[in-house]
């Protein structure tokens, strides 16, 4: 028996969500969803529960840290829409959290554009309409707006 590597489980994760396909302009027919923005100058955000955001080709890319292991340990979302949850690191041995202590601060205007994308969808599962509240090990029913954007 083998142990898939993280890098190789990554590689599935990055085909699987530039396959994914996201509403047109408007919401009429579906686009193919972007590769993901590996080289994209990704912003910590001063949220604990989307700590590290990327603007790229005019759109956030953002990722919630959920309660892991009760969930998995990120989603990742593109403005306000869900593409997918992943429970590793990226490639190259590099950990999200360690991008992230190099990465500069957002402003002011961008951290509140991006707290308003996030509105609502701290709870896991509430992108879904399904927000994880009743979890005896789960944070989430916590996780209100006004706590989203409590700083870190």
């Amino acid at each position: 028996m083998t142990i898939d590597s993280t890098e190789s489980r990554w590689r599935r994760l990055r085909r699987r969500l530039s396959a994914l396909a996201v509403p047109g302009p408007g919401g009429t027919g579906a686009v193919p969803f972007p590769a993901f923005p590996w080289e994209a100058a990704w912003h910590r955000t001063g949220s604990g529960v989307f700590p590290y955001a990327a603007r790229v080709e005019g759109r956030w890319w953002i990722l919630r840290l959920n309660d892991f292991p009760e969930h998995p340990q990120y989603t990742l979302f593109l403005d306000s829409r869900c593409v997918g949850d992943m429970n590793d690191d990226p490639v190259d041995g590099r950990r999200i959290a360690a991008i992230g202590e190099a990465a500069p601060v957002l402003g002011a205007t961008a951290r509140a554009e991006i707290l308003r994308h996030m509105a609502g969808l701290g709870p896991y599962g509430a992108e879904r309409g399904t927000p994880c509240t009743d979890n005896d090990y789960c944070t989430c029913e916590v996780l209100t707006d006004a706590y989203v954007a409590k700083d870190v």
